[in-house]
């Protein structure tokens, strides 16, 4: 059996972190707790947990402070969570078993993220991430903000073990990073690619869509970049110049995707909008149903919007057959859309009417 380190940084969670350590502290043989400057009770809310809580001066830098934390790791194995991420239970008892079965040999342990939710609490955002690592490697982390941890290993294990993102709203700052970014761009030093790319989503969060394409297309003309992130900015790019209202922008870089990858539901989805817009339903229908019908990635490292592939298409198509008079597909997808969202009450109106237009035939 391993032994695992539990490595946290913590500033100002104490709305969070109970949750996140009653969900993990069975399974931790140790509990390290890093405190960057919290004002509230993080601190005594930590001590209940663990005799192992530091204090690291906050330097506008978020390896740094999950590098200290590791530093003091003693188990064979380091597990990092953030305060509002959770072990849901059957996750916990997979991470039990992983415990008692995993080969010394494996260097490091990947979890699927699931790290954001729509309101009826279906995922919408999944990722898979390295959360478990060798404390032998000396593996470190990487960048101020969205720091990434640097792994170079072949003896790699892809866990079934899911963490979930359980934050409660206006517990952060959303200000907090952009802020570390520009104090980083006003001292003269160079992005790193990593964060020349976070810096565009940083902009892209805070409405400042021109000058977030300004770094996303700076990003796709660095070297060294993967198809998957060209990808994904070209994602971005989209829905800046959507947000911008240059739709001819919009379709160029949902075209451009394809350069790189097949079309993936995102864009089908924004295609099929494009469409809808003009009430061109026969052609947005197409994309719409392209979007349900492509097969999930295999590459789980991406970032995954599940909505574009399960109920927000359908509700388009709902809407699509209804203005072509197929009431039959259209209640179809109607139907299948609120196995996703039971109890929307726009869905159910939608059904009501369509069983009334059924019946009159």
């Amino acid at each position: 059996m391993i032994t695992i380190s539990l490595c946290m940084i913590v500033k100002n969670e104490s709305i969070n972190l109970k949750n996140c350590l009653d969900s993990i502290k069975n399974l931790a043989d140790e509990i390290i707790i890093v405190d960057t400057g919290s004002t509230d009770n993080t601190v005594e809310i930590a001590k209940d947990y663990s005799d192992k809580v530091f204090f690291f001066e906050w330097i506008d830098n978020f390896a740094a402070a999950r590098n200290f934390s590791f530093s003091k790791a003693s188990m064979d194995y380091i597990l990092w969570l953030d305060a509002d991420d959770i072990l849901l239970p059957e996750s916990s008892e997979k991470l039990y078993h992983l415990k008692h079965s995993l080969s010394p040999s494996i260097d490091a342990v990947s979890m699927q993220y699931n790290c954001d939710f729509d309101d009826y609490g279906n995922v919408a955002l999944t990722v898979r991430r390295t959360r478990l690592v060798k404390r032998s490697k000396n593996y470190q982390w990487d960048g101020v903000v969205h720091e990434d941890l640097l792994i170079k290993s072949s003896v790699f294990y892809d866990s079934d073990i899911v963490v979930t993102h359980r934050k409660i709203k206006g517990t952060t700052n959303p200000d907090r990073n952009l802020k570390i970014y520009e104090k980083l761009l006003l001292s003269g030093k160079e992005f790193t690619l990593r964060d020349a790319l976070h810096y565009a989503i940083e902009l892209h969060h805070h409405k400042s869509y021109q000058k977030a394409t300004e770094y996303y297309l700076k990003f796709l003309e660095m070297n060294d970049i993967t198809a998957d992130d060209c990808v994904y900015v070209c994602s971005k790019l989209a829905d800046c110049y959507y947000q911008l209202g240059d739709r001819k922008k919009e379709r160029e870089y949902i075209f451009r995707s394809f350069d790189y990858d097949s079309p993936r539901p995102e864009f089908c989805c924004r295609l099929g909008y494009a469409f809808l817009e003009k009430s061109q339903f026969s052609q947005a229908a197409f994309w719409y149903n392209l979007a349900i019908q492509l097969p999930k990635l295999n590459n789980n490292w991406v970032i995954q919007n599940q909505i574009s592939s399960t109920w927000l298409p359908h509700i388009q198509l709902g809407l699509c057959y209804y203005e072509m008079g197929e009431y039959e597909k259209s209640y179809y997808h109607n139907k299948t859309a609120l196995s996703y969202r039971p109890n929307d009450q726009d869905i159910i109106n939608n059904m009501k009417l369509l069983e009334e237009l059924l019946a009159k035939k």
